[in-house]
């Protein structure tokens, strides 16, 4: 990787951390739903504004139920969870949850596509297991009944991102990758649009509220995925896969930061964990392997960690 690959990397992981903070602002004012809706539908149209600007024509009603299906599963699903739990998580751990995504993949890719289970990643979800426990039961959350369902909320998320992963590596061989982040963000916006008009909200936002969902929904979907893509084409799909280490790192940056939120030994401890258990589920090489990292079926579906 070149040191300009790696600063998109870092400014990747940076606007996919950031996303916490800003469903943390957010998400209590306008309600997780609406709040979603609102992201996916700006996201999809700057993704039109860039196919626009390219003269390129969008190709997704060939698989129009298709895309409705992974915008459901891998950003209606996953986003409005992440949101529902930051209304009692913190931004932080929200985020660190958030990074045990290919844990579930490894699993989920077992069971659907007979994935071998190697020893290996057997022992990293073990890992990921005891890297949850470390984070929600050691000083790192209050317990209470709204906390715990916050818990499930930021790991059924995770599970939607492993389900949402395998479908695309199974559904969409072959597409663009503008394409398949646009149809994405137009199944999820539809899929959300009953439930967001249910549930409006109360009142104004504020402008806090106003820029976080416009940062939501450009910086961290729009320009994020961009970003993921133009990496995806530049370095491949298992370095690209690194930026899984950086954004609960960033996640935790942005909620001191910007929050004010504590950072508790839990946290660093359950982080540790959480990341050691990715780097044995992913077969990640360390920096002083010189072997080359076998690629999966989901290597090659251009599918990675989303927030």
């Amino acid at each position: 990787m070149t040191l300009r690959d790696i600063l998109t990397l870092v400014l990747l992981a940076a606007l996919w951390g950031a996303s916490f903070i800003f469903m943390r602002v957010a998400a209590p004012v306008l309600g997780p739903a609406v709040l979603i809706d609102i992201r996916v539908w700006i996201a999809a149209l700057g993704l039109l504004a860039v196919l626009a600007f390219r003269r390129q024509r969008p190709h997704i009603l060939h698989r129009s139920w298709r895309y409705l299906v992974l915008g459901a599963v891998n950003a209606a699903l996953p986003f409005t969870l992440i949101a529902t739990a930051e209304l009692s998580l913190s931004a932080a751990v929200a985020a660190i949850l958030n990074a045990t995504t290919p844990m579930f993949t490894a699993l989920v890719a077992r069971v659907w596509i007979s994935d071998p289970l190697t020893r290996k990643k057997l022992v990293g979800l073990l890992l990921g297991i005891l890297g949850v426990g470390v984070l929600v039961g050691w000083q790192g959350t209050d317990h209470n009944p709204s906390t715990g369902w916050a818990i499930a909320a930021s790991l059924g998320a995770a599970l939607a991102y492993g389900i949402g992963g395998v479908f695309s590596s199974r559904a969409f061989r072959g597409e663009r990758p503008l394409d398949l982040a646009l149809g994405q963000q137009l199944g999820a916006a539809l899929v959300l649009l009953p439930l967001a008009l249910v549930h409006p909200p109360t009142h104004w936002p504020s402008w806090p509220v106003v820029g976080s969902v416009l940062g939501l929904a450009i910086l961290s979907t729009s320009i994020g995925y961009l970003l993921y893509f133009h990496l995806m084409a530049r370095v491949g799909p298992v370095k690209t896969l690194t930026v899984t280490f950086l954004v609960p790192i960033f996640g935790v940056l942005w909620g001191a930061v910007f929050l004010q939120e504590p950072l508790l030994p839990s946290m660093v401890v359950g982080l540790l964990i959480i990341l050691a258990s990715v780097v044995l589920v992913n077969n990640v090489p360390l920096p002083f392997q010189s072997t080359r990292l076998k690629q999966g079926p989901l290597s090659q579906s251009g599918k990675g960690p989303h927030v």
